[in-house]
């Protein structure tokens, strides 16, 4: 089992309006390791979810009020990274093509198979977890200001000083 707090991407936001359902597929993903938050409606999760989450998120799509579908267009157009996977019993090809071209991580019919949702989940996670990664170190070079140079050793800070062109101190060139 994985340390959830060494690996905030094994969190799992979870929106089933089913309290049942919602209930054994939080006890399926802790069993695997992950961390859930589980929600019974769309507003709520809303409420709670922001560019900033660092997991995974499963919806039901036909929920009542916000569906699944909207819950993951309000996602997606805060943080088109994010991993929605969108769970259904209610769901047809076109619904699926559809929800995959728009962005959907995976789309999953119930009942589906539980290592289908945890190889589902297990793939999103690794993908979050590289997407958070990326911004972290595009973040970093942000703040080095147009240095290609990583590190802040003296000797690294003195190569900063010297013309790319040249490979010479830049008061020199």
């Amino acid at each position: 089992m994985t340390d959830t707090a060494a690996d905030p991407a094994r969190l799992v936001a979870l929106v089933e309006d089913d309290a049942d359902l919602r209930a054994s597929t939080a006890q399926l993903l802790r069993l695997a390791g992950f961390a859930v938050q589980p929600f019974a409606d769309a507003p709520t999760a809303l409420a709670v979810l922001d560019a900033a989450f660092p997991g995974v998120v499963i919806s039901d799509v036909r929920m009542p009020g916000l569906s699944g579908i909207d819950l993951f267009r309000t996602l997606h157009a805060r943080d088109a990274e994010l991993p929605v996977i969108l769970i259904t019993g209610h769901g047809d090809v076109d619904m699926a093509v559809d929800a995959l071209k728009a962005g959907v991580w995976d789309f999953l019919t119930k009942p589906f198979a539980a290592d289908a949702l945890i190889a589902a989940v297990e793939r999103a996670a690794h993908a979050r977890a590289l997407a958070l990664e990326n911004r972290r170190l595009q973040a970093l070079a942000q703040d080095r200001a147009g240095s290609a140079l990583i590190g802040t050793s003296p000797r690294s800070a003195a190569c900063a000083t010297w013309c790319p062109r040249c490979v010479m101190p830049i008061s020199t060139c």
